[in-house]
């Protein structure tokens, strides 16, 4: 009896081990896809950037040069969501996340919010380089659906 007791313990503490190290591999991995959607985010708005400074005058408006941030723009904007917003890497579960739970419990509401991010800064693709009333006039789409999303889906700073 106290052997089979000896190896009930061994193969619990075995099992016990490998429970640790998968929730320290799916900590690690929610992490990760944070740390990910913080850089997409990153490239978004510095994109964002040269192109309001264009179209704010504080920078001298270039068609290559707006016609390429814009491409980045829908690049960066079009990544595929099913990696990088991984349920569980909310704010307050992950130390640098400020995702509120509302990106999961109302996913239809968050994907219209992105698509309407990949439309919008598709509209500036077709706008930068053609003149800067255009890339103006496309700047408003850009910023309302970040703004958007923003208010509904991003908490408060850490």
């Amino acid at each position: 009896m106290s052997r089979f007791f000896g190896l009930s313990l061994t193969a619990l503490a075995a099992v016990a081990t490998v429970s640790t190290a998968s929730a320290d591999g799916h900590t690690a991995a929610l992490e990760n896809a944070t740390n990910a959607r913080h850089a997409q985010m990153q490239v978004i708005a510095y994109h964002t950037g040269l192109l309001g400074e264009m179209a704010k005058g504080t920078t001298p408006y270039d068609a290559a040069t707006a016609t390429a941030a814009a491409e980045n723009l829908a690049s960066a904007a079009s990544m595929n969501r099913i990696v990088l917003w991984l349920e569980g890497s909310e704010q307050g579960a992950i130390a640098t996340s400020r995702a509120k739970t509302e990106i999961w419990s109302d996913a239809s509401g968050f994907e219209e919010m992105a698509v309407a991010l990949e439309t919008a800064a598709d509209a500036m693709v077709d706008a930068a380089g053609t003149d800067l009333d255009s890339l103006r006039a496309a700047m408003g789409g850009v910023g309302k659906s970040c703004g958007d999303c923003h208010k509904a889906y991003r908490g408060p700073k850490n």
